[in-house]
């Protein structure tokens, strides 16, 4: 019976989906080009607010827990598990004082209305994970970017999301090279629960009433850490004690 109520909401889903990002799309362009980085950061959030709220039809609830008080002054790496596209706007929104950027996969940087120009003009990355003489530069002078601006880059380190919500190794190359062109930041681990089970059927229907929680750890000041090793480690032990498939 559930499965047969997701075929009509996934449809109304979709709809207000799309609609939010061509409406997004032009808003986004004016802001980046007429008015500056400042006006085109906020629409870019308030994006990510309305895609929270198009995942609301499906009954889809967000928990972020973040009771740390996290220095916006300070460049931070946040570090997360990756369950479903659906682990980023939330991300996006409630970390937003902090200017989040991602490392992305570059068949995202073109074709996405709002989407693929925000990750093209927003400060973020795009990485072709096949070509490691083309990623590994990208993600240095992203991390050189982040350093600079005193942002946040945001990084997936098992590389792709998994499906059934066990987390899979960690893929340490990008998260090394953060570490070293970021020397000042703070590391931030996240857990995400659930958001899986949006697209435990597929991308249709999807999965009614999932409740996707963030669970924001203990930040990490890198200054105090002589074994990089050592500490990415230790991130991916307490990112992953945390989550429950």
């Amino acid at each position: 019976m559930i499965k047969i109520l997701a075929y009509p909401l996934t449809v109304i889903y979709y709809i207000l989906f799309l609609l939010t990002l061509v409406i997004f799309h032009p808003i986004q362009w004016f802001c980046f080009n007429v008015l500056g980085y400042k006006a085109h950061k906020i629409s870019v959030d308030w994006l990510q607010f309305f895609l929270m709220r198009c995942m609301n039809v499906l009954g889809t609830r967000f928990t972020f827990n973040n009771p740390h008080k996290i220095d916006t002054t300070q460049p931070l790496i946040i570090v997360a598990n990756h369950q479903s596209m659906y682990d980023i706007s939330p991300i996006m929104w409630y970390m937003r004082k902090h200017h989040p950027k991602f490392i992305s996969k570059i068949e995202l940087g073109k074709g996405i209305p709002s989407v693929s120009y925000n990750l093209r003009h927003g400060g973020s990355v795009l990485i072709d994970r096949k070509n490691p003489r083309q990623s590994l530069p990208a993600i240095m002078k992203f991390g050189e970017y982040i350093e600079e601006t005193k942002r946040a880059a945001v990084i997936f380190p098992e590389g792709t999301r998994s499906k059934n919500g066990t987390p899979k190794p960690f893929q340490t190359k990008g998260l090394e090279i953060l570490l070293k062109k970021i020397p000042s930041a703070l590391i931030v681990p996240i857990s995400i629960n659930n958001s899986w089970k949006t697209l435990k059927y597929g991308k249709f229907p999807m999965g009614l009433g999932t409740h996707i929680t963030f669970t924001v750890h203990k930040p990490i000041n890198l200054a105090t850490f002589d074994n990089k090793q050592e500490l990415i480690n230790s991130i991916e032990t307490t990112i992953k004690e945390h989550i429950h498939p």
